[in-house]
């Protein structure tokens, strides 16, 4: 009786440790995709910024929108601890996330801002695209000055 109680202890932990893990993984891959998002969507108006592609007020909408969407994830479910680019492969979420979730937090906010920024214009011009552009990517570099690693 003692043997089974152990035995299946045993099975209770490692079935919890191998569910963590593989919600870590979920997450990671959550994670991941708004940022893919982020990119498809932010090409399509930096495209249409820069004249590689033809303006067209109707796609710029909705990747603004895409983007305002995107930002208003919540993101504390997607930065679990241990999932960075020091203990997971495949990310380059730098360690310093988790040591000052505020700031990461607040920088978050700001894309979310720069997004709404976009949202507000991007119907109105390619010539409109350019300044909302600029105020996106300063947002990205922020974060990624300060909480993403260098691709190796």
């Amino acid at each position: 009786m003692i043997r089974m109680s152990t035995g299946l202890a045993v099975l209770a932990i490692c079935a919890a440790g191998a569910a963590a893990a593989q919600d870590a993984t979920a997450q990671l891959k959550a994670r991941q995709g708004q940022f893919r998002i982020l990119a498809i969507n932010l090409g399509i108006l930096g495209d249409m910024a820069q004249g590689k592609t033809e303006y067209d007020a109707e796609a710029a909408q909705a990747a603004a929108d895409s983007l305002v969407g995107v930002s208003m994830v919540n993101q504390a479910p997607l930065w679990p601890e241990g999932s960075s680019e020091m203990d997971i492969d495949n990310t380059r979420a730098k360690a310093e996330i988790w040591d000052d979730f505020d700031d990461f937090a607040s920088k978050w906010g700001a894309l979310g801002e720069a997004a709404a920024s976009m949202q507000t214009v991007a119907g109105n011009g390619a010539e409109a695209l350019g300044p909302a552009m600029g105020g996106l990517g300063g947002a990205c570099k922020a974060c990624h000055d300060s909480y993403r690693a260098p691709q190796s």
